[in-house]
């Protein structure tokens, strides 16, 4: 059926690390249920958590043994995918009926990825998109993913893609999920700033989709125990602003600010084909014969073992 409802599931990350964490997503199962969402989007890092102000012990050209530890316990925290928070999430999905798209810091060895995961009811984990790009000093603790994990799932909504906080940023990234058939675009996100609610609605009516945006919601710093100097007491540490876009750029639902819960709007795929009637950025309105964009999907290996 083309109409169905989606959501945003407006929460933060425990500071009591992943377990925590894992809990309180559990506990909006009911919320879940009665909403009647065919897809549940979640925040970037939201299991792993995103350590806003940590500066990691690191200073241009040398770093500080208080910053390998730091590290250390953020790698502690990550997930391993599969893993047993993979598990919960994905009996969560079958239990809601609903396809998940939630942020997590994925532990590969020593080296962490900020991933989105995507799962289904009855299939469990299908997907998984790599950050290809990490902004700024994000690049001092996460790896870049490539080209592998650019993948659009069916759900039970709509055909969704993802893009993870500022590589929504991206014009080449979009224009590739755009080819790629994105009915709804799920972006999880940190950014809590009224101008990325702009960018969700610039690229809902972009790419003529349904835009789903989740942010974390978390109090101030000194709340969580933690120090960032400068910090105002009285200012959230990240304020949310959950929403949800139509395909000609108009907001079916938020934002939700300064406090967790369900983002929920009722939406219609059958909509797309009239939204793009006069702007299909990769169809008619596009000029191949001018511009072209290559895309390489393969997996980027540093070592690879070849035998008989």
């Amino acid at each position: 059926m083309p109409k169905s409802k989606v959501a945003a599931l407006q929460i933060g990350s425990s500071p009591s690390g992943k377990a925590a964490t894992l809990q309180h997503i559990l506990s909006f199962e009911a919320q879940i249920r009665a909403s009647g969402a065919g897809l549940v989007v979640m925040p970037e890092a939201l299991l792993g958590g995103y350590p806003k102000g940590e500066i990691f012990g690191t200073r241009l050209g040398y770093r500080l043994p208080e910053g390998r530890e730091a590290f250390a316990a953020y790698h502690a925290n990550a997930i391993d995918v599969p893993g047993p928070e993979t598990d919960a999430l994905a009996a969560l999905s079958t239990r809601c009926g609903a396809s998940i798209v939630i942020g997590v810091i994925e532990r590969v060895g020593s080296t962490l990825y900020c991933t989105a995961l995507f799962f289904n009811p009855g299939e469990g984990l299908v997907a998984r998109h790599r950050k290809l790009m990490p902004t700024g000093t994000e690049r001092l603790i996460w790896g870049q993913g490539d080209g592998s994990t650019l993948p659009v799932v069916a759900t039970r909504a709509g055909k969704a893609g993802t893009a993870i906080c500022w590589e929504n940023h991206m014009p080449l990234l979009r224009t590739a999920m755009y080819a790629k058939g994105v009915e709804i675009w799920c972006a999880p996100t940190v950014d809590e700033r009224e101008i990325w609610q702009c960018s969700m609605r610039h690229i809902a009516h972009e790419g003529r989709c349904f835009v789903i945006s989740a942010c974390q919601v978390q109090p101030s710093p000194q709340a969580l125990g933690v120090e960032v100097p400068g910090w105002d007491p009285e200012r959230p540490l990240i304020n949310g602003g959950s929403l949800v876009v139509g395909p000609l750029g108009d907001v079916l639902a938020g934002p939700l600010l300064g406090e967790t819960g369900l983002v929920v709007a009722e939406i219609d795929t059958d909509e797309l084909v009239r939204a793009r009637y006069d702007f299909d950025v990769v169809g008619h309105y596009a000029r191949p014969d001018v511009f072209s964009l290559e895309v390489d999907e393969r997996a980027r290996r540093t070592v690879r073992f070849l035998s008989d």
